[in-house]
């Protein structure tokens, strides 16, 4: 089976037939953490050029459409950037996009955007130059939820272009985002919000069937007894489960299970389980109205004070008052 294959979604194939399901995990976490992308320019700039974009609280993404230009990170050797290429930078790092390795940036800032960028969010960077145009998105996300996705990624996800007229799904979704940014027909910035949703998930896909070794969670759902655990957690999490029942269902021993997880995953089985709870138990916080007690006893809690002390040690503050910070009214 290829790598691309092994990361659809789990069928759990456990001995007791109430566990036989379709679980997709890594569609739950996105959901979960409620990952949601925004294109925030289509540059399109004239050598010389650069660009200084700062830290954020989230992920930054660019898609090369024409051109060249270089990719800067504090500490890591400058990335030629080619048409065709796309950069995800996990949790926003301020970098540079330049047209030569060494060139010169100025901030992208409120007042560049105010003087350099139209309303329908094209930048134009005039120069004498070769023209490099580039989508500029970021992405926003909850940081708690989407710690054993992100975390662990490297600084920079870069997936190159295959070669010309490349078919690939990304480059698809590309084509599509770039005529829509350029038609702007009727409908466009909702159809762009959601081909930018689309990119995200596509390259964590590329970037998983290219690289290989270390901790990642994305490589743990290629790994077929991992991956039926970490679906089974998250298709029942309210259950019960220990060591060694989670060990029983794929058939490995304790030790074996608690190694390859935490190996592939980051942390030990049950510390992946009561993090899954906190964050479905914050999701419920936030968009519910559901007592405290029926929250807990819904992600594998009998007593509401137990959950509360586990809640606060992940989250930092009491369920009920992150209800109260995120939901005034409730």
């Amino acid at each position: 089976m290829t790598d691309a294959l092994n990361f659809m979604p789990v069928r759990l194939s456990c001995r007791d037939a109430q566990y036989d399901a379709i679980v997709d995990p890594l569609a739950e976490v996105l959901d979960v953490s409620r990952v949601r992308g925004a294109v925030l320019a289509h540059v399109c700039a004239g050598d010389p050029w650069g660009m200084r974009l700062s830290s954020a609280p989230g992920a930054a993404f660019h898609a090369i459409t024409a051109g060249t230009c270089w990719l800067r990170l504090d500490g890591s050797t400058p990335l030629q950037l080619m048409p065709g290429d796309v950069v995800l930078l996990p949790t926003g790092s301020t970098h540079d996009m330049v047209s030569t390795a060494d060139g010169r940036t100025r901030a992208f800032d409120r007042v560049t955007k105010e003087e350099l960028m139209t309303p329908d969010g094209d930048l134009f960077i005039a120069g004498p130059g070769a023209v490099t145009r580039f989508i500029c998105a970021a992405y926003e996300y909850d940081h708690e939820v989407a710690h054993p996705l992100l975390s662990l990624l490297p600084p920079v996800v870069h997936i190159p272009a295959d070669t010309p007229g490349d078919g690939g799904p990304i480059q698809s979704t590309l084509r599509l985002l770039g005529s829509e940014l350029g038609g702007r027909s009727p409908g466009s910035r909702s159809v762009v919000t959601r081909l930018t949703d689309v990119l995200f998930v596509q390259v964590l896909r590329e970037w998983l069937k290219r690289e290989h070794g270390g901790a990642c969670w994305l490589r743990a759902l290629r790994d077929p007894q991992i991956a039926a655990v970490i679906a089974v957690m998250h298709a029942r999490p309210e259950e019960p489960w220990t060591l060694a029942t989670l060990a029983d269902l794929v058939n490995l021993s304790r030790a074996t299970l608690a190694r390859r997880f935490t190996e592939l995953v980051g942390e030990p089985p049950l510390a992946y389980l009561t993090r899954w709870r906190m964050d479905l138990a914050a999701r419920r916080l936030r968009e519910t109205t559901e007592p405290v007690n029926v929250i807990a006893h819904g992600v594998g809690y009998t007593s509401e004070f137990a959950f509360s002390r586990a809640f606060t040690r992940m989250r930092g503050e009491a369920p009920a008052r992150y209800r109260r910070a995120l939901r005034p009214t409730a």
